[in-house]
C-alpha cells in the first residue's frame, strides 16, 4: 500500500494543503439591493410611524416627546372608542355577506347549463371597477329623491329610503356596495375549492339518496371550509382597512356615523394635523388588523387539527 501511495503521490493526502481562505458569499451583490428596499418601503416608515406616536408633533409647531400619553389619550377619545365599533359592525358584515351569496353563486355557477361561461363573466365585473367609480354611481342611486334604488322600492310599495344620508341606515347601505363588489372574489375562490372536490363522494350520495341540501351540508360544505377561510380572511383584511368607499360616499358622515378607523385616522393626521396623535391611531390599527388575522390563522389550525384528528 505505501508502495502505491509514493508511485502517486498526488493521491496522498498532503498536511500542507492550503487552509480554506473566508470569502464573502458570492450571492452579496443580489442581496442587497432587495435589503435596501425592503428598509426603505416597510421597516424605515413603521420605525418612523412608531417614532412620531411619542411625539406631540403638529405640522407648524416643534416636536416634543411625550412617550405613550398618546396611546393613552386613545383609550379616553369617545370618537376613537365610536370609530372602532364602526369598524368591527362594517367588517363583520362585509365579511359574512359576500360569504354567504359568494358561496351560493359559487353553487349555482358550478353546474351546467347553458351560457354558463357569459353569466360568469357578467357576474365578476363589479370586482374589476374602480372604487372611486363604484362610489359614484351608487351615491347616485342612494339619492333619496332622484335615486333608482328608491324607485325600485316605490314599485313594491315600500316607502323611500334616506340610506347614507341617515345615521342608522348608513353603514347597512355601504355594507351593500362593498359586498356588490366583492361576492365575485368570493365567488371564484369557492369555484375553485369546488372543482377540487372529487366525484365519488356525491356519486355514493346520489346511489344513497341524499338531498341537495344534505350533499351540500355534509359534503360540499366541509370540503369547501379552507377556501371559505382564504376567501374571510381576504375579506376581513381588506374590509377592516376599507377607506375610498367610505370616503368617497360619505366621508364619515352624517355626521360620524360612519367613520371607521381609517376615516378617523385621516381626519386627525390630514385635517387636524395631529401627526403624532395621527401615527399613534396607525399603530393600534395595524395591531388591530394583525391580532385579526393571527386569529383566523389560528382558528383554521385548530379546524385542520380538528380534521386530522377525526381522520385519524
Amino acid at each position: 500500500m505505501s508502495a502505491i501511495i509514493q508511485a502517486n503521490p498526488a493521491a496522498a493526502p498532503s498536511d500542507a494543503a492550503p487552509e480554506k481562505e473566508l470569502r464573502p458569499p458570492s450571492y452579496w451583490p443580489f442581496v442587497v439591493p432587495a435589503l435596501v428596499v425592503v428598509i426603505a418601503i416597510i421597516i424605515f416608515p413603521w420605525v418612523f410611524t412608531i417614532w412620531m406616536s411619542l411625539n406631540e408633533w403638529k405640522v407648524g409647531s416643534p416636536t416634543s416627546f411625550v412617550g405613550l400619553s398618546n396611546y393613552l389619550r386613545l383609550t379616553s377619545d369617545p370618537r376613537f372608542l365610536e370609530a372602532v365599533g364602526h369598524t368591527m359592525v362594517y367588517t363583520v358584515l362585509s365579511v359574512l355577506l359576500p360569504l354567504v351569496l359568494g358561496t351560493l353563486a359559487a353553487v349555482v355557477f358550478h353546474q351546467k347549463f347553458a351560457g354558463r361561461g357569459f353569466l360568469r363573466a357578467l357576474f365578476i365585473m363589479p370586482m374589476m371597477a374602480t372604487p372611486v367609480a363604484i362610489a359614484l354611481v351608487w351615491t347616485m342611486m342612494f339619492h333619496p329623491q332622484l335615486g333608482v334604488l328608491n324607485y325600485l322600492l316605490s314599485l313594491v310599495g315600500i316607502p323611500s329610503q334616506l340610506w347614507v344620508f341617515h345615521p342608522a341606515t348608513v353603514i347597512p347601505s355601504l355594507v351593500l356596495v362593498e359586498t356588490w363588489q366583492w361576492t365575485p372574489l368570493v365567488m371564484l375562490i369557492v369555484l375553485g375549492g369546488l372543482a377540487a372536490i372529487p366525484a365519488e363522494p356525491y356519486e355514493s350520495a346520489q346511489i344513497d339518496g341524499a338531498s341537495f341540501w344534505q350533499v351540500f351540508r355534509f359534503i360540499t360544505l366541509p370540503l369547501i371550509m379552507p377556501f371559505l377561510f382564504i376567501a374571510g380572511m381576504i375579506r376581513m383584511i381588506d374590509a377592516v382597512k376599507s377607506f375610498d368607499i367610505i370616503f368617497a360616499i360619505t366621508q364619515g358622515g352624517p355626521g360620524s356615523a360612519s367613520e371607521t378607523i381609517n376615516i378617523y385616522l385621516y381626519s386627525v393626521a390630514f385635517t387636524y394635523y395631529d401627526l403624532g396623535y395621527g401615527s399613534a391611531i396607525a399603530v393600534v390599527f395595524f395591531l388591530l388588523i394583525v391580532a385579526l388575522a393571527a386569529v383566523m390563522l389560528y382558528m383554521r389550525q385548530r379546524m385542520l387539527w380538528t380534521e386530522i384528528a377525526s381522520g385519524a
